[in-house]
């Protein structure tokens, strides 16, 4: 799913807001979202799952084309943990 598909189905399932106020809520959440994360805090949406960023140590790399080893530097990258509920629906889905 896309996020327009996503604007799409909350615009079609709440019969009282246009596309354009969907869209809105939808660029509103994922920014705050990623505000959060940039900032290092943590996002925790019950039943559905929790955000936060972790650190990643540096480490030598190999450069796919030539082979030389790289020095990949330490960085910081979001992560995304599925709360009970979502594991539960989605193995269920099988």
């Amino acid at each position: 799913m896309t996020k327009s598909e996503l604007v799409e189905i909350i615009a079609e399932k709440q019969g009282g807001i246009t596309r354009r106020e969907a869209e809105v809520v939808v660029n509103t959440i994922l920014s705050v979202i990623g505000d959060a994360l940039a900032e290092g805090g943590h996002v925790e949406l019950r039943g559905f799952g929790s955000f936060s960023t972790k650190q990643r140590n540096a480490r030598l790399g190999r450069n796919p084309k030539t082979g030389d080893s790289v020095m990949v530097p330490a960085k910081t990258v979001p992560h995304f943990k599925p709360g009970k509920e979502l594991r539960e629906r989605v193995g269920s889905a099988s």
